[in-house]
């Protein structure tokens, strides 16, 4: 045994020895060096920041929203770009961009009396770019052409306008900025950039105003995304990196609707400033949305939504109790107006337990979570982001889109002119139930653009989930109450009855001060059978104030049924089919009839009747990506007015996403 062993023990020293022997005389391999990072190609992104500057000494800027900074002439921007890299071997990088830049809305409370207010329409540029590549930092210089569209607004003696002229400019741009890959296909920068747009000569021609020079000179800083449309150039060699690794950290999505709605002309005997037009009309919208996330820490998480957005309802988004388009914003814009939707924080605390996969989308990073937690969330919202949900009728970018369908119509939500507050939600999540509630900042006034906290929203929702004959259903009940600057519509009816020389519209004016409205809704939603289900609402509130925000309705029914297309081999595609019912409280149908107006109906008379609405809609998905839409809706007793109507509005959509 002995000799067995030293046997072996030789031989596996002479097999080390050889080993070693052979190692000695192989040449070593280099390990692989890493990838050098290339900057060329196609890119496409979009932008945000702050401008400055002026119009020259002889012009009145109007002030632009500026969110948290300063207004200003141009106040938030944001837009898009589209450009081209060539990284030399020199690592120089030579380039091409051309962008498009849109400002935000007029802030009508900052807004001084004068005889004219410029403001800035558009800015676009094309420029080269030259930078050097440290890797994946650019730093570059920027240079070019610009061009823009001034407008002035005339104004009467009470600084209301009435008249508009416009010019386009035509200038040059210079700057700097620095550009550095993220991850993936993205890119992150950060640019500063002076504009001469060239002076014109505005003439006002019998208004009394002398010719005015208007010379806009600009400053902005942006903070920009780019994608590479592809992997770099064919032409890359080995080991030349495209691309960067992806990160679970970041979220990166973006949406666009076009929505194009119109009606013929229908029975209007007579009609007043916030009725929808008798003689038929056609009108359209556009947003385009970009979604951002960053996952700070362990349950902490970022999101910012810039949106840019255009056009308006049919009729002003006046004349329907229940508005037909759900991206018609009180605010509308000739030209696309930016503006920061949502910027919030979001902690979850898990309680532990099972835990739910969380899918990648907007406004929600990829990953996993406790299905018990608790979760907070601060910042700038919409209400129905977290309030009054239904997988049916919701999106109405996606699915109905009639104000009444896809909202408790009778929930007056806290919301400036495109729908948004600021304010907190608290949640705690349980497998088979949730309870949320939530705290806004209200309009300073009815319809008004301005939030504040002198009044607040409040609401308070419960969710109940179940499994009924084997198929999913929800239902949600929630109170609220709103305190907010508004009008009672008895005390104005009063007040008109003693002093019948004053307006009825001028007395409720006079009235408005801190007043509660408080009502609830319950909201159901019911799976019948795979890819088919139903869903109701029933809302209202007290009736006895002004409407604060959202639309002039006190009692609100509606349901439907929706149905995909897996049943006739389009499962991407969507047919839904609804209804609603809208009514006012005894005393809003009263101010109505004596000429009164809401946030958006008023005729100027009242034959009451409950307004009702019928729609219906085609969703046909071209791609995963793309989807193109054709909706009807029939609408009886137009404003709660059984002289007017019926309407019928004909709608086609087109909905993009990544």
């Amino acid at each position: 045994m002995k000799t067995l062993l030293a046997g072996i023990m030789l031989a596996a020293l002479c097999r080390e020895a050889a080993v070693a022997a052979d190692l000695e005389t192989m040449p070593l391999k280099a390990s692989p060096a890493a990838p050098v990072f290339d900057w060329t190609g196609i890119y496409v992104g979009g932008h945000a920041g702050y401008g400055g500057g002026g119009f020259g000494p002889d012009t009145h800027g109007q002030p632009l929203q500026g969110a948290l900074l300063p207004h200003s002439s141009t106040g938030m921007i944001g837009g898009y770009q589209i450009g081209a890299n060539l990284q030399l071997p020199s690592r120089l990088v030579l380039g091409v961009e051309a962008d498009m830049s849109f400002v935000s809305p007029v802030d009508r409370n900052k807004i001084e009396r004068a005889p004219f207010d410029t403001s800035l329409d558009h800015l676009g540029t094309i420029r080269g770019r030259v930078g050097y590549a440290f890797g994946t930092w650019l730093p570059y210089l920027a240079a070019g052409l610009a061009w823009g569209r001034t407008t002035a607004t005339i104004n009467d003696a009470n600084g209301d306008g009435i008249d508009r002229k416009a010019h386009q400019h035509y200038g040059w741009t210079a700057g700097a900025g620095v550009e550095v890959a993220l991850f993936g296909n993205w890119s992150g920068k950060v640019e500063y950039s002076y504009t001469d747009l060239g002076g014109k000569t505005y003439s006002f021609d019998g208004l009394g105003i002398p010719d005015t020079r208007v010379d806009p000179k600009l400053q902005t800083v942006k903070v920009g995304l780019n994608y590479r449309l592809w992997d770099g150039p064919l032409w890359a060699p080995t080991g030349t990196a495209s691309a960067l690794p992806d990160s679970d950290s970041w979220s990166i999505h973006g949406q666009t609707t076009a929505i194009l709605q119109g009606y013929p002309g229908f029975r209007s005997p007579y009609q007043g400033g916030n009725s929808l037009p008798g003689g038929g009309l056609g009108r359209d919208t556009w947003t385009a949305d970009a979604f951002l996330g960053w996952r700070l820490w362990d349950g902490g998480e970022l999101y910012f939504n810039p949106e840019l957005a255009q056009g308006f309802g049919v009729g002003g988004t006046l004349g329907l109790a229940g508005f037909p388009n759900g991206e018609a914003q009180k605010g509308g814009a000739e030209y696309p107006k930016f503006r920061p939707q949502r910027y919030i924080f979001r902690q979850t605390f898990g309680l532990g337990g099972e835990q739910e996969d969380v899918a990648d989308g907007p406004m929600q990073l990829a990953g996993k979570r406790d299905i018990d937690r608790i979760t907070v969330t601060v910042g700038r919202f919409a209400v129905g982001d977290y309030f009054d949900g239904n997988s049916y009728a919701k999106d109405p970018r996606a699915d109905f889109m009639n104000w009444a369908m896809w909202a408790s119509a009778a929930y007056d939500f806290p919301a400036d002119l495109p729908g948004f507050t600021r304010g907190a939600v608290v949640e705690l999540n349980r497998k088979d139930w949730a309870l949320r509630a939530g705290l806004f900042q209200v309009p300073a006034a009815p319809n008004s653009d301005t939030l504040t906290f002198k009044g607040a929203g409040s609401v308070v929702e419960f969710e109940e989930r179940h499994t009924l004959f084997g198929q999913p259903g929800k239902l949600r009940l929630g109170v609220f109450a709103n305190r907010g600057i508004t009008g009672s519509y008895n005390q104005a009816l009063a007040l008109n009855a003693m002093d019948p020389s004053l307006a009825i519209n001028d007395a409720m004016a006079s009235l408005r001060q801190e007043r509660w409205k408080y009502g609830f809704y319950l909201n159901g939603e019911q799976q019948v059978a795979t890819d088919i289900g139903v869903f109701a609402r029933l809302s209202w509130n007290d009736g006895r104030n002004e409407i604060l925000s959202f639309t002039d309705i006190d009692q609100s029914l509606s349901g439907g049924i929706s149905v995909k297309g897996s049943y006739w081999g389009r499962s991407a595609d969507t047919f839904g089919l609804g209804g609603a019912i809208n009514g006012l409280s005894r005393p809003h149908r009263d101010f109505l009839a004596a000429g009164g107006n809401g946030l958006l109906i008023g005729d100027g008379a009242l034959n009451y009747r409950p307004e009702q609405i019928l729609e219906t809609y085609y969703a046909y998905a071209l791609s995963k990506s793309v989807t193109l839409t054709a909706d009807y809706q029939l609408i009886v007793n137009p404003a709660y007015n059984g002289d007017r109507g019926p309407v019928s509005l004909f709608s086609g959509r087109v909905h993009a996403e990544f």
